[in-house]
């Protein structure tokens, strides 16, 4: 029997570095680098999960083999849920990670949300995988905490500066080694229960 082969369809290096991580020590189960020559997947859903779905369809389908996405989104309380499905580009289309915290700070001070009790934040990751015979099987993970007022920290991406997680004494991921940040954060929890229905999944003849 040969082993499981999923096609990683992020296109951001830092996501599949961590999925890689996560994934890469499921028995039975290959992990093979999105090809190069796929063009982006335009996220055009409403949902994490329609987003996901798009990334890993259409990389099932240019490769013909399974492909795994995520898609995740930083639901702040005091900005109604926002950013939220269009985190990666808060600012822009074209925005960098600088400049999504940058705005994410700025916009909790436009309202004023100051306080730790303002600044409460949820961050969610659907894993999502579609086989070419269509099935599909996704997961959740999600995690709570605080946005700081400042960033704090050099690890990590994306808004990992200005999160910090609940029970973690106001340490931000970008604080953390990446391990400890796998162990509790959304896509680590996404993935490790990916993992655990992958491990249940017979594998390809």
């Amino acid at each position: 029997m040969s082993p499981q082969r999923l096609v990683i369809a992020s296109a951001n290096p830092d996501k599949a570095a961590e999925i890689v991580a996560i994934l890469g020590g499921v028995p039975g189960l290959e992990l093979l680098p999105r090809p190069p020559d796929v063009p982006d997947v335009e996220e055009t859903g409403e949902t994490l999960i329609e987003n996901a779905r798009l990334k890993a369809i259409a990389l099932m389908e240019a490769t013909g083999l399974a492909a795994v996405s995520d898609d995740t989104g930083l639901e702040v309380d005091a900005l109604g849920g926002a950013p939220g499905v269009y985190s990666a580009r808060f600012s822009g289309q074209h925005a960098t990670y600088a400049d999504n915290v940058a705005k994410l700070v700025s916009e909790l001070e436009r309202v004023e949300a100051t306080t730790p009790e303002r600044r409460r934040a949820t961050f969610r990751s659907l894993a999502f995988v579609a086989y070419p015979d269509g099935g599909e099987v996704w997961t959740e993970g999600r995690v709570t905490g605080v946005i700081t007022p400042r960033p704090l920290g050099l690890g990590g991406f994306g808004y990992d500066p200005v999160f910090a997680p609940d029970g973690f004494g106001g340490r931000t991921f970008a604080q953390m080694t990446p391990e400890e940040k796998d162990e509790i954060s959304h896509r680590g929890r996404a993935f490790r229960a990916l993992a655990e229905l992958l491990g249940d999944q017979p594998a390809s003849s």
